[in-house]
């Protein structure tokens, strides 16, 4: 069983390191995409091609202040409560009324949070959060009831973890909770076996809308 257990945990630090290689060489390329974009921004600007760009734009960047998201949890027989319904994906400015708390998707900044095993000690903005569950990260949220040395024990852990990030989160149901794009669930604590096995299954998972997107490069505290 210890084998088995070692395999699993092998492949999946080589599937992280794969996404790590697979993030570098995205960036890269972006870089060159961005300089190329520039270049035609400020050209169709000369020309007076603002509108056929916007018109061409893959997002819908909006000042909607509430999701259009639709639909109610349904909880499994592992516990882990999975959205039925619609979660809508648009681009806003800002702030959103989600039906869920925490949010496990739904209309979001066009700016993730940073989310490469990044901890941080104060709320974050829920639309930059929601972006990262976009692509693929998985968001562990706690109250001031949480046990400190689970969160200090959880701290670690995100820390260690490519595609997680981790911050308070006042307003939500249960002491401790983890959220991916869809999917979210309450644990006891820190050595609950449920935080392995939700990680395992949820970050970078088969929910990701974006797989493979960047993780760094975002918005941060």
């Amino acid at each position: 069983m210890g084998s088995a257990k070692n395999t699993s945990s092998a492949a999946r630090k080589a599937r992280i390191e794969e996404m790590r290689r697979a993030e570098r060489a995205r960036e890269r390329r972006n870089r060159i995409l961005t300089i190329a974009a520039s270049v035609v921004v400020v050209a169709g600007l000369v020309v007076g091609g603002v509108v056929l760009l916007q018109s061409q734009s893959g997002d819908s960047d909006t000042a909607a202040g509430d999701s259009k998201s639709t639909g109610k949890f349904v909880t499994g027989a592992d516990g882990v409560k999975t959205w039925q319904g619609k979660l809508t994906q648009n681009h806003v400015t800002t702030d959103v009324k989600y039906p869920m708390e925490p949010p496990v998707g739904g209309d979001h900044n066009q700016v993730w949070m940073n989310c490469n095993g990044d901890v941080y000690a104060k709320e974050i903005p829920k639309v930059n959060a929601v972006h990262s569950l976009e692509h693929g990260a998985v968001w562990v949220t706690y109250t001031s009831k949480a046990d400190q040395a689970d969160v200090d024990a959880l701290a670690e852990k995100v820390k260690k973890t490519p595609y997680t990030l981790m911050s308070p989160v006042e307003d939500q149901q249960d002491p401790i909770m983890l959220s991916a794009w869809g999917h979210q669930r309450t644990v006891t604590g820190a050595d609950d076996p449920n935080v392995d096995k939700f990680f395992e299954t949820y970050v970078q998972g088969k929910q990701t809308p974006e797989p493979g997107a960047a993780c760094t490069g975002g918005l941060a505290q």
